[in-house]
């Protein structure tokens, strides 16, 4: 990932926390997914393997989407915390803007619920 893509990554996980579209932490993000609320993770490379142990086994058997983001502490930063192993997003609309920059080509596939309502031609 670039350092423009890394910037929008970040201001848009800084706006979803602040907006209570986030959940900053891997406790947090774990409880997120276990409910069935989270739309996409975000967690840090750099993070300790205990930390990640913990957190992508379970996002994996629940196939939420996992995008390996800049540091810890600069994830953290964008957050309003000193450092985070992991920041999960909870909103599908932001989850579907955080995976346009990670990955600008069009999606092939719509996932359910995301469908564009088709208009009739006449």
């Amino acid at each position: 990932m670039d350092a423009t893509a890394t910037r929008k990554l970040l201001g848009l996980l800084g706006l979803g926390a602040r907006g209570r579209l986030a959940v900053v932490g891997v406790e947090q993000v774990r409880d997120a997914a276990k409910k069935g609320r989270l739309a996409l993770a975000v967690v840090a490379p750099d993070a300790s393997r205990h930390s990640l142990d913990k957190v992508l086994p379970l996002l994996h058997a629940k196939k939420v989407m996992v995008i390996q983001g800049p540091g810890a502490t600069a994830l953290g930063h964008a957050v309003g915390r000193e450092s985070t192993a992991a920041v999960g997003v909870v909103d599908w609309k932001l989850a579907r803007g955080i995976r346009a920059i990670v990955d600008p080509a069009p999606e092939r596939t719509r996932e359910a619920g995301d469908e564009a309502p088709q208009r009739r031609q006449d």
